[in-house]
């Protein structure tokens, strides 16, 4: 799958995927990685070491920072994928040096998916290696 770069880099895991948006400010822990929005479909779950698929992000512009600290505390996502990224998730994830690409599909994935990510060409590959 191709799409646009907005933040670059190359990784490759397991892929942890929402068909509804995600706010980093308020819906994810900053400590533990863990989302805490009530009612949203991840909730419960971790973004640690994830490939955070998602359409958008939402919220608070904090939500960068989140980000930003997420990376510090050793709790970030390996790489965003968005169907559209606005500003707060691409100012994060620059600033953290995430990988991050938009205009993807997000409707092919699924939790559990194993994807290549070449954020630096936008580059979405499903893999059928083990991670």
């Amino acid at each position: 799958m191709k799409g646009r770069t907005i933040s670059s880099g190359k990784t490759q895991g397991i892929a942890l995927v929402s068909q509804q948006p995600v706010s980093f400010y308020g819906g994810i822990d900053v400590n533990t990685g863990i989302v805490i929005e009530k009612g949203h479909e991840l909730e419960g779950q971790c973004v640690k070491d994830k490939i955070l698929v998602f359409p958008q992000g939402k919220g608070s512009t904090v939500g960068s920072y989140v980000l930003y600290g997420l990376k510090k505390n050793g709790v970030a996502p390996k790489a965003i994928i968005n169907k559209e990224t606005e500003t707060i998730v691409a100012t994060g994830a620059i600033l953290a040096g995430i990988p991050a690409i938009d205009g993807i599909d997000i409707t092919s994935l699924k939790t559990g998916d194993k994807l290549v990510v070449d954020a630096d060409k936008g580059i979405v590959q499903l893999s059928r290696q083990t991670f």
